[in-house]
């Protein structure tokens, strides 16, 4: 074994619960490691509906980073398979999941890109909360035994080099790339924003 996966084996078992971590606080990591995902489409969809061109521009921008960086995610996946810790026997597992690979995590790549897109697009509280929440994500999935601290830090990798890529397009298309759905979400839903029931 290298000396960055024993490392990385090592500092997993450390933050692994223990076989007598108590059930409320199971229970804790379970809710953030597995629903708090939930979260980010009602986030992009509140972004979309009550806000402004800007946020609708941020929103897009975030949605877009994530795409890209999940893409990369299962590339890497089907190139390199490493598998999970309950996969190698190590540690205690306290959530179900499937055999895949373990490396980089889905769930901290999305909330990375959308919480950088927010950043980049100026919603600069939002965005930071996103991050932030990411962050008790990827530390409840190696809680629970899902994954090994480099998948982690794989994550955030993926993200910022998906949200330096797209940013970088973004700046010359972002603005006709808003336009044009904002004139698509017009077209489709006129008579609730005739309404008043949406905002324009």
């Amino acid at each position: 074994m290298s000396t960055i996966q024993s490392f990385n084996h090592t500092l997993f078992l450390q933050i692994n619960a223990a076989a007598d971590t108590p059930r409320w606080l199971i229970d804790a990591a379970r809710f953030i490691a597995n629903d708090l995902v939930y979260g980010i489409p009602l986030l992009l969809a509140a972004l979309w509906l009550a806000g402004t061109s800007s946020r609708r521009g941020a929103a897009l921008l975030a949605f877009g980073i994530a795409m890209l960086a999940l893409a990369a995610n299962q590339l890497i996946g089907m190139l390199w398979y490493q598998p999970r810790p309950f996969v190698l026997g190590l540690g205690h597992t306290w959530s179900v999941h499937a055999p895949d690979a373990s490396f980089p995590s889905d769930h901290l790549t999305l909330f990375t890109s959308i919480g950088l897109g927010l950043l980049l697009g100026g919603q600069r509280r939002i965005g930071l909360a996103t991050l932030g929440a990411g962050l008790l994500v990827g530390w409840a999935r190696i809680y629970l035994g899902l994954h090994f601290p480099l998948d982690m830090a794989g994550s955030l990798l993926v993200a910022t080099v998906g949200a330096a890529v797209l940013t970088a397009l973004w700046r010359r298309i972002g603005a006709a790339v808003t336009a044009r759905v904002e004139a698509l979400y017009r077209a489709l839903l006129a008579r609730p924003i005739a309404r008043g029931l949406l905002r324009f």
